[in-house]
């Protein structure tokens, strides 16, 4: 929903006089937590055939990609500034041939906090993107990696969200 000219826009990071802060979560119940972000990235037919072979003459780029995506969501808090840092109790990267020229990587995260962990599937998502790019560039300069987003949260406060027409997660 987008606020009308005369809503404010309440945003959890900043103070009543705008300061940026870090959300103070310590009322906040201890809660199990899961999402799903995914990102996209788009390269040519023969390259994608070659990355999902596993041919590429850098060798095994999904294991690296996945490897880099775990590791990135479970850092997330030294990412991004304001994150809380979580103690994950899991992490999944999978991988998708979404178009004959288009990767689909989902990021899927889990923990029992106080805070959510969606900053963590959007981050490991992208450290996946961004490592699939760097496997590929050699053989394609015109890869382009988005969208990165949210497909689905679960637990908290705010409840459930599923993004419409996303993969069925949760």
């Amino acid at each position: 929903m987008v606020p009308s000219k005369t809503e404010k826009i309440n945003l959890s990071h900043l103070d009543g006089t705008g300061q940026v802060r870090m959300v103070d979560v310590s009322a906040k119940a201890v809660t199990p937590r899961e999402a799903c972000a995914s990102a996209t990235v788009r390269m040519t037919g023969e390259v994608l055939d070659a990355l999902m072979q596993g041919t590429l003459p850098k060798g095994d780029a999904l294991a690296t990609a996945r490897v880099a995506g775990i590791l990135a969501a479970k850092r997330t808090s030294e990412w991004i500034p304001l994150c809380h840092p979580l103690v994950l109790t899991w992490v999944r990267i999978e991988f998708e041939r979404g178009s004959p020229q288009q990767l689909l990587i989902r990021c899927s995260t889990k923990t029992v906090a106080q805070t959510g962990v969606e900053m963590e599937a959007m981050t490991g998502a992208a450290a996946a993107a961004l490592t699939v790019y760097d496997m590929v560039k050699g053989a394609d300069r015109s890869v382009v990696i988005g969208p990165i987003q949210l497909e689905y949260k679960a637990g908290g406060k705010s409840g459930t969200y599923q993004r419409d027409g996303g993969p069925s997660v949760g």
